[in-house]
């Protein structure tokens, strides 16, 4: 099972995120600072893979993708 809060904390914290989306079977990330974000961090928190383009970030979750950006969403207001 993914943990939301481990998510975020692997993304650089809440600060770190400046947009969150699912996708199919990923969450589409934008941050500001990718040197924040910690892979192990993520795969440790439940994320199959990690995907990489300058600020863009996709975490691979799997199907439960919805669900786990409902939650962050939360977790960010």
């Amino acid at each position: 099972m993914v943990d939301a809060e481990k998510i975020v904390a692997g993304l650089g914290g809440a600060e770190n995120i400046v947009e969150i989306e699912p996708c199919a079977t990923r969450l589409r990330t934008e941050v500001r600072d990718a040197s924040k974000v910690d892979d192990a961090a993520l795969k440790a928190a439940g994320a199959i893979a990690v995907m990489r383009s300058g600020s863009a970030v996709q975490v691979i979750v799997g199907t439960e993708a919805d669900t786990i950006a409902s939650d962050i969403e939360e977790l960010l207001e």
